[in-house]
């Protein structure tokens, strides 16, 4: 665990989703599998697409297959969802112990957000099924607003909860995370139980790098809500 002396006091926690709270990495990885594979794409190898879990579906698809037309690149979003929501029974859980450090942040007095590359018709069944829906006050998604690593989503959720840079931190799995709330100045926690390398997610200077759950939820209990 990388961290650095002090401890700040925030407000507001904004955390990834995928890689992140839930571990989605291997349906997400056999939905674009099986999506490239529906339109006699070449099937890239797995680290390629892991890299690109965070960013916006669009946006991932543009950055794993740069030749595609914007038909194209519709096309593929829709056999990924298809795959996603219908086709694929891949697992996804929550983390052990998500809920639990949940729960405890929300006691101390933390407001709590979403900001993800998921799309909103991705993140609300998830959720629902989590029963995470009433959890966090708040969540930006990537076909809402742009997508990481550019900085809106972050700046629309500070507006949303009137709170300043420095009262908020972003929690990701990804240099995407780290590079969005570094365009604004804001913390970031890194956790590298996730989608990206350690040695790559550090590069962008987090606060710390923890390991587990277990060390994400001890790092964020020491900070003091405002």
């Amino acid at each position: 665990m990388q961290e650095n002396q002090t401890t700040p006091v925030y407000k507001l926690i904004i955390f990834d989703w995928d890689g992140t709270l839930m571990d989605s990495q291997a349906k997400i990885v056999a939905c674009l599998k099986c999506a490239a594979d529906d339109l006699q794409l070449p099937v890239l190898t797995e680290v390629t697409l892991k890299n690109i879990i965070g960013l916006g579906l669009r946006e991932a698809i543009s950055s794993l297959y740069g030749d595609l037309t914007a038909e194209q690149i519709s096309h593929f979003a829709d056999r990924y969802r298809y795959h996603f929501i219908t086709a694929n029974d891949t697992p996804s859980a929550l983390f052990s112990d998500v809920r639990e450090m949940l729960e405890k942040l929300l006691e101390k007095g933390f407001m709590l957000a979403i900001a993800t590359g998921k799309a909103r018709r991705g993140l609300e069944p998830v959720l629902q099924e989590t029963g995470l829906n009433s959890v966090f006050h708040g969540s930006r998604c990537a076909d809402e607003t742009r997508s990481k690593p550019h900085p809106q989503m972050l700046e629309e959720l500070l507006d949303e909860f009137g709170v300043t840079v420095s009262d908020a931190i972003m929690v990701g799995d990804t240099e995407y995370d780290m590079l969005m709330a570094n365009s604004l100045g804001m913390d970031a926690l890194a956790v590298s139980y996730g989608v990206h390398d350690k040695t790559n997610i550090v590069k962008h200077k987090p606060l710390a790098c923890v390991d587990s759950i277990s060390e994400l939820s001890h790092w964020l209990l020491q900070c003091d809500s405002q």
